[in-house]
C-alpha cells in the first residue's frame, strides 16, 4: 500500500479527467471491477456525452482515483468511482466523492444518486457518512457476479 502524507509536501488535487488520463484510469478500472468499462466507453463519456462530468484525483502527478457522474436537470447520477488498490485506506474515495458533490452543486444539481453493490459495505459506509440514504433496491443490477444494488440518495446535495 502506498503511503499518503497529508503534510505540506503532499499534493492531492481533484481535477477534470482528460483523454491523457485514460491509461491511468484504465489501470485503476481493470484492478477495481470484475467487468471493467472499456477505454472506448470512457472516451465516449469524455468526448460525446454532454451530461457527463469525470474527475480524477491526482497525487503528485499520478492519477490514483477517478469518479464520474451525469448531470440531468437538477440531479447528479454517479456512474463510477474507484481508487487504485495501492492507495486505498487513505480517504481518497471520500475526497473523490466530495469533489463530485462540489462539482455537481456548481453545475446546478440539487440532489445526487448512485447504485452500490449490496456486498460493498466499505462504499455504503462512506456514502452514509456523506449523508446518502438507501431508498431502494435494483434486483440483479450487477451481472458479474450477479448481485443487487442499493439505490442511495443525497437530497438536498
Amino acid at each position: 500500500m502506498a503511503v499518503i502524507n497529508d503534510g505540506p509536501e503532499s499534493v492531492v488535487v481533484v481535477r477534470d479527467m482528460y483523454l491523457s488520463d485514460l491509461d491511468a484510469v484504465m489501470a485503476i478500472e481493470s484492478r477495481s471491477f470484475p467487468t471493467p468499462w472499456s477505454r472506448n466507453a470512457f472516451h465516449s463519456e469524455l468526448m460525446e456525452n454532454n451530461f457527463a462530468t469525470y474527475l480524477v484525483l491526482d497525487f503528485h502527478g499520478r492519477v490514483v482515483a477517478y469518479g464520474g457522474m451525469w448531470i440531468i436537470l437538477d440531479e447528479a447520477h454517479v456512474t463510477n468511482v474507484a481508487v487504485h488498490p495501492d492507495f486505498r485506506g487513505h480517504h481518497l474515495g471520500e475526497r473523490m466523492m466530495v469533489g463530485l458533490m462540489d462539482r455537481a452543486k456548481s453545475l446546478g444539481a440539487h440532489r445526487m444518486t448512485l447504485e452500490v453493490r449490496r456486498s460493498n459495505l466499505v462504499a455504503q459506509n462512506l456514502y452514509q457518512k456523506l449523508g446518502f440514504i438507501q431508498l431502494g433496491v435494483r434486483r440483479g443490477y450487477y451481472t458479474d457476479p450477479r448481485e443487487d444494488a442499493f439505490i442511495m440518495w443525497k437530497d438536498p446535495l
